[in-house]
């Protein structure tokens, strides 16, 4: 169906492929896998017409082209379905489907009621029943990804490229997309499925093609590998364990949260002791993230009390938190984590900017050597700390977060969803340093959709049900049932 061949592109310092080649099949679920700067990204944009290579050949349906403009790549049915979905949020799910649609007579298709009809059709098919009018804005991730679905074969697309479909959804919302999934090609639709949750390429994917430092390494029917040899592949080491061990936390309790409520969760209790890290769970819309933004001062409480070593705080806004010693490291690290199209050293600075500053002059030679000391220390990857965060690799881009959470030097750290969208090889950098930070008399609350990452980096983990606090599972007592029983609220609260 589609094939690429020897495709090179080079970037100012950075050649982000180097002589690709791979193949895929017509109605075949084919994985991309790849730590951060493996090239996916850049190799995904050159089918969809995003990048133009610097050399080397696409090869569609018998057909060859230098290179697709992203016009071309729609016409010829190919339709990109990004981790970060691209929507218009104040339009219906109508609007967002036909969006830019021509008829046969050309003309765009302005027919409400005609079109609306067509989204039900459509949505019948992956067993959906929004309604047509709803507004996207007010959907769950998972609907929001049925509709740019639904988008691609109403624009009868022949290839998928699904990017991280599955970051930010459930386990329930995870079966229904792979259902979907396994429709689409059943009707002899080709899928690149990118993910790196690898145990999911094992449900639905047919190969796998293994990307490293922008090299083809290998492509495997995913029958005849398992997860520990794919994990050598991308990483080109071994990982001895996906989870790195950890001491065991201290006594002393060095925050207590007391029947607090607002922003969506109500009458929350739970000590945080130094050197632990407190996972929490829950299923999408369970105010994990909403619990964090009031101990954060993100979001005004309307009751309880937040003790932080015998200190009772009251805080309006993040800054207040900063100042009192709490750090967010946030689940959308594009839009609230960092400023995006800033420099990283001026991103790791920005936090802590008092420290490089005297009598309100900036000490540019001091900010960069904090910059150079936690690009080292964190081991980001760049050519140069000049160069804009937005340039960097998700992985890279994370850590450029952390960086600047930790030069504020806190006591309590928040990481929230630290490793969505992250590679192996970096998520187990960004476990070993949460350790050393641990072990370093910080203590830290972790909000992860990942079950494997909770059980493997947690020391107890508290379970939210709607706004409230379902139960608390201790270390001794780790097992998935039995954070999914209190997250769906078959058992009863403690």
């Amino acid at each position: 169906m589609l094939s690429l061949k020897n495709i090179t592109k080079d970037y100012p310092g950075v050649k982000a492929l180097d002589n690709v080649s791979i193949s895929f099949k017509k109605g075949e679920v084919h994985a991309l896998v790849g730590e951060n700067g493996a090239g996916k990204s850049t190799f995904i944009k050159i089918i969809s017409g995003a990048v133009r290579p610097t050399s080397g050949t696409i090869v569609y349906e018998g057909k060859e082209y230098s290179y697709l403009e992203p016009s071309k790549a729609i016409d010829l049915g190919i339709a990109v379905v990004y981790q970060e979905l691209i929507q218009f949020e104040a339009m219906s799910v109508a609007d967002n489907i036909f969006m830019g649609l021509k008829q046969d007579n050309g003309k765009i298709m302005v027919n409400d009621k005609e079109r609306c009809e067509k989204t039900k059709e459509l949505l019948k098919k992956f067993d959906c029943d929004i309604p047509p009018t709803t507004l996207v804005r007010d959907l769950s991730i998972a609907n929001r990804q049925i509709v740019e679905l639904a988008k691609a074969m109403v624009k009868k697309a022949k290839v998928v490229i699904m990017d991280e479909p599955t970051a930010a959804i459930t386990v329930s919302e995870q079966e229904k997309l792979y259902k979907l999934v396994h429709k689409l090609k059943e009707e002899g639709v080709t899928i690149i499925y990118i993910s790196h949750r690898l145990e999911e390429l094992y449900e639905i994917c047919d190969r796998v093609s293994v990307l490293r430092d922008g090299q083809y390494i290998t492509t495997k029917d995913l029958r005849d590998t398992n997860k520990h040899d794919l994990i050598k592949l991308m990483v080109g080491r071994e990982l001895s364990s996906a989870y790195p061990a950890k001491k065991p936390p201290k006594d002393e309790v060095v925050l207590e949260v007391n029947n607090l409520s607002g922003n969506g969760v109500e009458n929350i209790n739970f000590k945080l002791h130094k050197g632990e890290i407190l996972g929490f769970a829950g299923l999408v819309g369970a105010g994990r993230t909403e619990l964090m933004h009031l101990i954060y001062g993100a979001a005004r409480k309307a009751c309880g009390t937040i003790k932080l070593k015998e200190k009772y705080l009251n805080l309006h806004t993040p800054v207040d938190g900063l100042g009192a010693g709490i750090g967010l490291i946030p689940e959308d690290r594009k839009f609230q984590g960092c400023f995006i199209d800033k420099p990283i050293y001026w991103n790791v600075s920005i936090s802590n900017i008092s420290n490089v500053s005297s009598h309100g002059i900036l000490d540019k030679k001091e900010e960069m050597r904090m910059a150079e000391e936690y690009k080292e220390r964190l081991k980001i990857k760049t050519p140069s700390l000049h160069q804009q965060t937005s340039g960097l690799s998700g992985g890279n881009q994370q850590k450029v977060v952390i960086a600047k959470t930790l030069a504020a030097n806190p006591d309590i750290l928040i990481f929230d969803e630290p490793t969505r969208g992250i590679d192996i090889g970096a998520r187990y950098e960004i476990y070993l340093l949460m350790n050393e930070l641990a072990e370093q008399g910080k203590a830290i609350l972790m909000v992860s959709s990942d079950m494997e990452e909770l059980l493997g980096m947690s020391d107890r983990i508290i379970v939210l049900h709607e706004g409230k606090q379902a139960g608390v599972v201790n270390k001794d007592e780790f097992c998935q049932e039995k954070v999914l029983a209190y997250a769906s609220g078959l058992e009863e609260r403690q």
